[in-house]
């Protein structure tokens, strides 16, 4: 590798690892907002070139549930026509209901005057439409595929080096490089882990009465089984959390097989499945960053947080981070303060870290809650499923936190 020493550094206010959905919205949202010669200049680092093309009746293995917050955030960046385009399917309704007894909930949008809960969205179609939304911004320079190297503080600055050799200078290095973020563990910060000893199976399935624009969910002993709309009739996207040896069992299931097996821990609720595309499965992981600052070092989304997909909020979480970090840094930057000092960041850390917490928290209480059946408390959930079902302000309570609010 080139000896940074030997190498002029590129110049950036702000460079940014990971050009995935969070790390691309924080680059959008900085290129949106300066014009000019006072514009930030940004560099945007990512190791995978994103697919932007696939055949028109292919449907992404991974979807994210984006609430109206998250669609709103969409709309400011310019984005949410792009994305609604391509595929967007909103959801009016989500149905839960335990396998463990009778307690259900019910939520519907027009209960609280809204058009919808949220929309499902392919991932791959949130990368493309950020990705070619941040290519049309003179102060963002994107560097893909590429990775970083190393990197080293100075008193003003983050140098970071990336796997060709090129030298970065950056008064800001932020890490929005997923779970496994490269960025947080270069810098040595530790995380608290919540190991939900569970797998997620994914894929894509058909069934045979259409899915009415419901998000449906149930609890099993094992663990959550999600469907989520990903078409206007009755394709959809489930997420099957599970024992670990069980996904292994399911994934090499044929599809006859595991389609049987399907229909029976939804109820058939849908009816038949009449098609079940390609699965996979990954391992479910909660972490908590023990830090999302340091002088001119920040984490956003995953690097800082993950939590159980059974809310699906977690990339929700993300650009929530996202729309944070970009009002501190423009503030910071408008009032001619630096940017990466760490009192400066510290105001990004002290608004989110709450709210992040008492997500994951709540998420690791609600596995413990429904994922299993331990007598007298699976009697207990099935009251209280009921007892929110009927308690309007509860339901509203739970309704507004799925909206973003």
């Amino acid at each position: 590798m080139t000896n940074a020493a030997q190498v002029t550094p590129k110049k950036y206010d702000i460079a940014i690892v990971g050009g995935g959905m969070v790390g691309g919205a924080l680059a959008c949202a900085l290129g949106n907002n300066i014009e000019g010669n006072n514009a930030l200049k940004i560099a945007l680092i990512e190791g995978y070139e994103a697919p932007t093309q696939w055949p028109e009746n292919s449907f992404d293995l991974r979807v994210s549930a984006i609430s109206p917050a998250s669609k709103c955030f969409f709309e400011t960046l310019g984005v949410w026509n792009a994305i609604r385009e391509i595929r967007a399917t909103a959801y009016t309704e989500m149905h839960i209901w335990d396998a463990g007894g009778n307690g259900s909930i019910h939520f519907d949008s027009a209960d609280i005057g809204e058009a919808n809960l949220g929309h499902i969205v392919e991932n791959r179609i949130i990368n493309k439409t950020l990705i070619e939304h941040a290519h049309t911004f003179d102060n963002i320079d994107i560097y893909c595929p590429n990775t970083p190297a190393s990197f080293q503080f100075d008193n003003d600055f983050a140098k970071l080096q990336l796997d060709d050799g090129t030298l970065l200078q950056a008064e800001l290095l932020v890490g929005a490089d997923g779970g496994q973020s490269w960025v947080r563990q270069q810098a040595d910060i530790s995380v608290t882990l919540n190991d939900y000893q569970q797998t997620a199976v994914v894929t894509n399935i058909t069934t045979e009465h259409a899915h009415q624009h419901t998000a449906w969910q149930r609890f099993l002993a094992s663990g959550p089984l999600a469907f989520l709309p990903v078409n206007e009739n009755n394709i959809s996207s489930i997420v099957w959390s599970t024992r670990t040896e069980e996904a292994e069992r399911l994934c090499e299931l044929d599809e006859t097989a595991f389609k049987q097996e399907l229909e029976i821990a939804f109820e058939k609720k849908l009816g038949k499945i009449l098609h079940a595309g390609p699965r996979v499965r990954f391992p479910i992981k909660g972490q908590h960053a023990k830090n999302y600052v340091k002088p001119h070092l920040a984490l956003v989304g995953d690097a800082a947080h993950t939590i159980h997909p059974l809310a699906g909020q977690g990339v929700n979480l993300g650009f929530a981070d996202v729309q944070c970090l970009a009002e501190v840094i423009l503030t910071a930057h408008a009032a001619h303060k630096p940017i990466g000092s760490f009192k400066t960041l510290r105001r990004f850390e002290r608004t989110r870290r709450g709210d992040n917490l008492l997500m994951l928290e709540a998420m690791g209480v609600f596995k413990k809650l429904f994922s299993n059946n331990t007598p007298g408390l699976r009697e207990l959930r099935n009251i209280g499923l009921d007892i929110s079902d009927r308690t309007i302000p509860i339901k509203y309570f739970f309704m507004a936190k799925a909206l973003g609010r």
